[in-house]
């Protein structure tokens, strides 16, 4: 059992390294912000399954208290990511720097407008 907590908490330690990795390396705070966001969920998610295994075993029951932290954080991590996003891209657009148009409607047909 402590080899496998071992094991989680160990993996959970190197996918955020490379996050730090790639959030010290991109260019652009978008693509800066996309690293994080996407380990985040992944090793948090290593360290609740680590944790209700350790206290499952300690306690000889299933212990899942953890997962509702790692529920709260599968929720507001990706609504922050889009909130920041928003917020850098209504930035720079007000900037007047050049960016890519918007989204055309999914239900809209023809090729896009220049």
């Amino acid at each position: 059992m402590e080899t496998i907590v071992a094991v989680l908490l160990v993996f959970s330690g190197l996918v955020a390294l490379t996050s730090a990795l790639g959030l010290a390396r991109l260019p652009d705070f978008f693509l800066r912000m996309h690293a994080p966001a996407l380990v985040y969920t992944l090793a948090s998610w290593a360290v609740t399954l680590a944790s209700v295994i350790y206290f499952s075993a300690g306690r000889g029951g299933l212990a899942l208290h953890s997962w509702l932290i790692i529920i709260i954080l599968s929720i507001t991590a990706p609504v922050s990511t889009v909130l920041l996003s928003r917020a850098a891209l209504f930035r720079e657009r007000q900037a007047g720097q050049p960016l890519p148009p918007p989204l055309r409607a999914s239900g809209e047909g023809g090729p896009p407008s220049k």
